[in-house]
């Protein structure tokens, strides 16, 4: 029997990288091997997002050029199979095969475990759409990780809120929490194949242990009767043996407890990071986003966050040009990310997202061309925020997971690069691989996007 191979090529979010790990091991079970030469696959995927206009219209891009090739080089004329997964698979769903009629299987973000039967049809000849909204149940699986340092681990999936701009409760289904069983065993295999740093993910991780029971809004009790929430599985992941750090992301605002708070203070290895997307400083945008607070509501829960962690890094999330955005409002973002002192944002214009409520305000939207140049600005702003924040760390001494070594720059001195607990990035000179350890350096120079250090 011949091997065969599989390509996988993501857009997106880490979710999404998280998705593709799941792919490769459940394809294994099937016969496929993976390859990094696309032109050389017997099935070729591309796990879509759709946040923005330019991720969809990348992928559709990159499914026409996989097109031309079916049947080039191949002993049956229907090869390579071409699967579309991910965001734009949920949404678009049987468009795509209208659209594009070579695919083979469209596979939908909540069918994602259903993969290994649905091979089997389209390696028989079956064209397939699989996007209920009822997902696939997981079982235990194999997962095939990108040899790194740091693992990701989806412990949620989903999204209640419907803010207007987004996309993912269309694409991502409402919010699921994964059976605790199933995260354990994943990151305890993470941990034993060598990885350092387990981050945990879900677009709001802070409703962890939501709907594990028979009610979908409401919490269960472990047999010692303590409630299973994000607090119960940092603590039951903290014990588990071994130097390793843990992250989680992504935090809705208002949905932080102080439990999570002094769950972070009290174990030694959570590091000290909250992602917390605001979108807008502005209070009437806010309300027109349906964000559920205001800038004196995240305001607060910065700075009680920043009281109680010491050297808490915060980061979070801006869009500028907003359907109806005026430059005042635009303007009080700014001042919002200077106000608040973030220490870095992730920024992007307004894109409307078909099915949200703000596509349809196509009378408040923004010119292109203010919209590039709000964008510039939200920017160079973040640039000003992230330089004061690295400033203050000039001279500490700080802990560096190691994660890659860069070999022999372009001055000819070899530089290993990591992250301190609080995921600033630290370059350092050294010509010995460190990947994977944990050195103590004492930070010497700050970037705008990272820290220089040497050894201690």
């Amino acid at each position: 029997m011949n091997e065969k191979h599989v390509y996988i090529e993501t857009l997106g979010c880490q979710m999404n990288k998280s998705d593709a790990e799941r792919m490769y091991g459940m394809l294994e079970h099937c016969g496929y091997t993976q390859t990094t030469e696309p032109k050389k696959a017997d099935m070729l995927i591309i796990n879509t997002c759709s946040i923005r206009q330019l991720s969809e219209d990348k992928a559709y891009s990159q499914i026409g050029v996989w097109g031309k090739w079916k049947g080039k080089g191949k002993d049956k004329k229907d090869y390579p199979k071409i699967v579309v997964s991910g965001c734009v698979a949920q949404q678009a769903g049987k468009n795509i095969l209208k659209r594009a009629p070579y695919v083979d299987l469209v596979l939908g973000t909540q069918r994602l475990y259903e993969l290994p039967n649905l091979v089997k049809r389209i390696e028989a000849g079956e064209k397939i759409v699989s996007t209920e909204e009822k997902p696939f149940e997981e079982s235990e699986i194999q997962i095939n990780r990108v040899k790194s340092v740091n693992a990701w681990i989806p412990i949620m999936e989903g999204c209640n809120n419907f803010c207007t701009y987004c996309i993912v409760p269309y694409t991502r289904g409402r919010e699921r929490s994964r059976r605790p069983e199933l995260i354990f065993a994943e990151v305890k295999k993470a941990l034993n194949e060598g990885f350092k740093e387990i981050t945990l993910l879900g677009q709001n991780v802070d409703s962890y242990g939501k709907g594990l029971g028979d009610d979908p809004k409401g919490f269960i009790q472990d047999e010692e009767g303590k409630t299973i929430n994000l607090s119960w599985l940092l603590r039951k992941i903290n014990a588990f043996e071994g130097k390793f750090r843990i992250r989680f992301v992504t935090s809705y605002p208002t949905d932080i407890t102080d439990e999570v708070i002094d769950t972070v203070i009290e174990l030694d290895k959570v590091c000290e990071y909250f992602h917390i997307p605001m979108q807008s400083g502005d209070d009437y945008v806010l309300k027109k986003m349906n964000r559920r607070y205001d800038y004196s509501t995240y305001k607060k829960i910065c700075d009680h966050i920043r009281s109680k962690v010491k050297d808490v890094t915060i980061t979070s999330d801006f869009i500028a040009g907003f359907p109806g955005e005026t430059e005042e409002q635009f303007e009080n973002t700014l001042r919002a990310m200077s106000e608040l002192e973030l220490d870095y944002s992730n920024t992007a214009a307004y894109s409307p997202r078909e099915k949200t409520v703000a596509a349809k305000w196509t009378d408040l939207y923004i010119p292109e061309d203010i919209k590039t140049e709000r964008l510039a600005r939200l920017n160079e702003h973040n640039r000003a925020c992230c330089l004061n924040s690295n400033k203050k760390y000039l001279g500490r001494e700080m802990e560096v997971l190691i994660e890659n070594y860069e070999g022999v720059n372009k001055k000819g001195i070899s530089v290993i690069t990591g992250r301190t607990r609080n995921n600033k990035i630290v370059h350092i000179p050294c010509d010995k691989d460190l990947t994977g350890e944990f050195v103590n350096v004492k930070i010497t120079n700050a970037r705008t996007w990272y820290l220089n250090g040497e050894l201690v």
